[in-house]
């Protein structure tokens, strides 16, 4: 184990992995669910996106961890699953084969970027006050996750700010708003909101008092409280339940579909659509891109995965020969691996920076995650029990740790804070 993920050189041990590589998986687990919901509305079944998202999960987060040794996690991403439904399938009217071939696509060129450089340019491109706002944005992010998440924000908009509406069987499912949304704490006369703010009071307590494996006791301690306040209800969880051998039936519908005949053999076929097709992909691409380039930076300089030493290599070393270089391959790869199986792009979350806040350093972390992925496939109705309000607070506090990297900006100079903020507040807010 030591000489595989070189733990002590670290600052590390297996207990502490392991944990770390839990908390991370239960930040992240949400897209279990999340991902098969959003997907199967373009029309691809249910239960083989599930499954595929769990093979793109173990599959990326194994070569993460096994061949970078880094402490990340990878799984379809949320933003870019949306886009894939609501955008090129909904919007752009692409079939949701068609939609995988171009997220196919969209890996290889990302494996080509990587591997002749350029995405190494473009992270030494990005100045160093640039960086820690995005380290400092993506801490935004995540604690405006763990906010969402736990239910603790209500929005409000006039009736002239609305400029249009999607609406299924009658009701209205999403709305276009044009300013005028005005946030503010929810009324706390719900249990499941209650939930979540003991919750996060209890871990930061358990954080604050230094207790090892704080975040991990405070999301299990939550969800016992969430099952004695009634919130989790362990009556409607069917432990005998076991829909994997419909998931893997249903697999074969996805399995390879990028490449049929509704898929790549059709997506060039229509000349008139090629340069939209081309440009689409180019999206697609520039949106792994840029997510992956903000999470390893915003989470691996100041922990110190990536040092500075190991990000100066970028610019000498050949091959694979540095940590930046081959994280950067495994999270490139996982795309078309995803796209391969059935799911949208792949990419390394930023959810990780849960296990991260909690000690993780090495592959054992993303080792224990791909595992723990593994494991859900078969006890999916027990995964299900821990509650979003139970994980949620973990990304509040991960978020405000992160907020540290905002006091290196030199906000003195405009000409380092006006970009720093406009970076910060694309990164935290428009994600």
């Amino acid at each position: 184990m030591e000489r595989l993920f070189k733990l002590q050189e670290n600052g590390t041990n297996v207990s502490t992995e392991i944990m770390a590589g839990v908390t991370t998986f239960f930040a992240m687990s949400y897209i279990l669910f999340v991902n098969p919901t959003i997907l199967s509305a373009s029309g691809m079944p249910f239960q083989a996106v599930f499954l595929a998202t769990i093979i793109a999960a173990i599959i990326g987060t194994l070569v993460m961890g096994l061949f970078a040794n880094v402490p990340y996690a990878q799984a379809p991403g949320m933003g870019l699953n949306a886009f894939f439904t609501y955008t090129v399938a909904f919007g752009l009217g692409y079939s949701w084969q068609q939609a995988l071939a171009m997220v196919f696509i969209c890996g290889l060129i990302n494996i080509f970027i990587t591997i002749t450089k350029i995405r190494k340019l473009i992270i030494h491109a990005i100045p160093e006050s640039m960086q820690h706002a995005i380290g400092g944005g993506i801490g935004v992010y995540v604690a405006y996750i763990g906010l969402k998440n736990a239910n603790l924000l209500t929005f409000s908009a006039d009736s002239d700010s609305i400029i249009g509406a999607t609406i299924e069987g009658g009701e209205v499912v999403s709305a276009d708003i044009n300013g005028g949304i005005v946030p503010a704490l929810v009324n706390f006369d719900n249990p499941a909101v209650v939930l979540s703010l003991i919750g996060l009071i209890l871990m930061t307590i358990l954080v604050v008092a230094n207790v090892r494996g704080a975040v991990l006791l405070g999301i299990v301690g939550t969800t016992i409280i969430g099952i004695l306040m009634g919130v989790v209800d362990l009556s409607a969880v069917d432990l005998s339940d076991n829909s994997l051998s419909q998931s893997i039936n249903e697999l074969g519908t996805t399995f390879g579909a990028a490449f049929g005949q509704e898929g790549m053999q059709s997506l060039f076929s229509d000349s008139g659509r090629i340069p939209q097709v081309i440009m689409t992909i180019i999206a697609f691409s520039l949106a792994d891109i840029f997510d992956t380039i903000g999470t390893f930076i915003g989470t691996g300089r100041r922990t110190g995965i990536f040092s500075k030493e190991d990000e100066n290599a970028l610019d000498d070393s050949k091959g694979m020969n540095t940590k930046m270089d081959r994280a950067l391959f495994a999270d490139a790869i996982a795309t078309s691996v995803g796209a391969i199986f059935g799911t949208s792009n792949t990419t390394t979350f930023v959810e990780s920076a849960a296990g991260i806040g909690v000690g993780g350093r090495t592959g054992l972390t993303s080792v224990t995650v791909a595992v723990m992925f593994a494991l859900s496939s078969l006890f999916s109705p027990l995964i299900a029990i821990v509650p979003a309000q139970a994980t949620a607070p973990a990304l509040v506090l991960v978020g405000v740790m992160m907020l540290s990297s905002f006091k290196d900006i030199d906000w003195t100079r405009l000409e380092d804070a006006v970009p720093a903020f406009f970076c910060f507040d694309f990164h935290g807010v428009v994600l």
